[in-house]
């Protein structure tokens, strides 16, 4: 049993380093830079073994994907957004997202545009989407989630979502600045969130 523990937390530790791995190289070329033999010799693993973890360069994108989304989400979890509105609420999530994505923009460059020409379905909108629930329905003794939300509220927080990805891909181009991107989210959550 704890031979099967120690596998286990070494499988883990390992897969840990194969995303960190890809993660720094996208950050410093794109996800061009992303080939798997590198990411494999950068994490200290055989290329077999990468690719029974990753069978694809897009799995390795949406396993980084994932790992970004889950910073996010402990962030959100160890400090709550406290704005008295739902949209204040979730343009403090979608602020906070775009400021951790800023912090690398190469690696947030090479994220988003995977994600928007990915062939294979990802779970970046749908997670968005339930953290903007949560953030939006974030009341006293309510926690709006996916399961609980209705079909026009899903609907409107995953709008906001696409609004404030599309916003961010302009950022990074050079068209928008912080305040533009956090102005034009604002006024779309307003509208969109108005009815939570």
């Amino acid at each position: 049993m704890a031979s099967g523990g120690t596998r286990s937390r070494s499988q883990l530790q390992r897969r840990k380093r194969i995303v960190q791995a890809a993660a720094a190289l996208a950050s410093r070329g794109g996800v061009e830079a992303m080939q798997m033999r590198t990411v494999a010799e950068r994490a200290g693993v055989a290329l077999g073994t990468l690719y029974r973890y990753f069978p694809s360069k897009m799995d390795l994108v949406v396993a980084v994907v994932s790992e970004e989304l889950d910073l996010l989400e402990g962030s959100i979890e160890r400090r709550p957004p406290s704005a008295a509105t739902a949209a204040g609420r979730a343009v403090d999530v979608l602020m906070r997202a775009t400021r951790g994505l800023m912090r690398e923009p190469e690696l947030a460059d090479a994220l988003i545009r995977s994600l928007i020409m990915a062939e294979v379905d990802t779970p970046f909108g749908d997670r968005m989407t339930g953290l903007l629930l949560r953030a939006a329905g974030d009341r006293p003794g309510e926690r709006l989630t996916a399961e609980t939300a209705t079909e026009e509220q899903a609907i409107l927080a995953g709008s906001l979502g696409s609004v404030w990805v599309q916003e961010l891909l302009e950022m990074l181009r050079g068209r928008r600045t912080h305040e533009q991107v956090q102005r034009r989210v604002e006024i779309a959550a307003d509208r969109l969130l108005a009815g939570f």
